[in-house]
């Protein structure tokens, strides 16, 4: 819901940086490596209660993460790339819920939830993107080489929910059912437009999608958050 906004805000300072950083010779794959030991810190901060320090790792993880795909356009960005930012943005974002599971007992029913709500709704763009045709994916009007089906949960909200976590550890329980029924309505949000988008378009072995066979889209990278690739 609010990745719209912050991509208009953020996203000139951002490919100003990318194109800097390209130039000075930094590549893509050192900052999705730099971002994915960031997150796996914040992970391992949250799981101990350190909430400072699983804050700044979780912030340094964003903008590290913010930064490869722009630096990867200002180059020769690739596929593989992608993949391998969108694996690490999931691991990131999946550990961090444990962590804080681990650290408030309370708050466990609560994020199993949410990983369940996470399973479904990234199921829910990874398998839309896989079946709609890059075409009608660069019809939306966006130039990552991933990106997803908006909805209520995006990564603006999920980058707020973190820092909830870290700033308010005794309310996880709360903020995490909280979350889990946004990104439950994002889900269902993503599975009525795939729905919709899909109805009536051939799939590899006949009529309609199962089997189907095209070429990858453009989602992006988070149960609410998104890969900037």
């Amino acid at each position: 819901m609010l990745d719209a906004a912050l991509r208009r805000a953020t996203g000139p300072a951002f490919e100003a940086t990318g194109v800097r950083l390209a130039r000075a010779g930094l590549r893509p794959g050192w900052l999705t490596a730099a971002g994915w030991l960031a997150g796996v810190g914040a992970c391992v901060a949250a799981g101990t209660g350190t909430w400072g320090a699983a804050l700044a790792l979780w912030l340094a993880n964003r903008l590290l993460d913010g930064l490869d795909g722009p630096v990867a356009r200002a180059g020769q960005p690739s596929e593989r790339g992608a993949f391998v930012d969108i694996v690490a943005d999931f691991s990131v974002y999946g550990g961090f819920v444990v962590g804080v599971a681990v650290a408030e007992p309370p708050a466990r029913l609560a994020c199993a939830a949410l990983l369940a709500a996470y399973y479904t709704s990234g199921t829910a763009f990874l398998a839309l993107s896989s079946l709609l045709e890059r075409q009608q994916a660069e019809s939306l009007g966006d130039q990552r080489s991933l990106r997803f089906v908006g909805g209520l949960a995006e990564g603006g909200e999920t980058i707020a929910v973190y820092v909830l976590f870290c700033l308010l550890p005794s309310h996880a329980t709360l903020i995490a059912w909280l979350f889990t029924a946004a990104v439950t309505v994002t889900a269902a949000q993503r599975v009525v437009t795939g729905a919709r988008l899909l109805r009536g378009r051939p799939g590899r072995y006949g009529t309609g999608t199962r089997g189907a066979s095209t070429s990858l889209g453009e989602p992006t990278a988070a149960p609410g958050g998104a890969s900037r690739r």
